[in-house]
């Protein structure tokens, strides 16, 4: 089984993960922002720029074992 990554913007985490339940996800790491346009600026860069997923995964890569 291969995993995937989802990268998105909530308001209610604890929500959106009961809404993936059924592919059991695995939280690994989240960012909290105060402004809901810092949130969805970031999640864009992170959408838009592959290399920033990438590094990400780099600077977690114990995590995704």
């Amino acid at each position: 089984m291969t995993s995937q990554t989802y990268i998105g913007y909530t308001n209610n985490l604890k929500r959106r993960i009961e809404e993936h339940s059924d592919k059991n996800p695995e939280l690994i790491y989240y960012e909290a922002y105060r402004s809901e346009k810092d949130a969805r600026a970031r999640e864009l860069k992170l959408k838009q720029r592959g290399q920033g997923v990438r590094r990400l995964k780099e600077r977690l890569k114990y995590s995704f074992i």
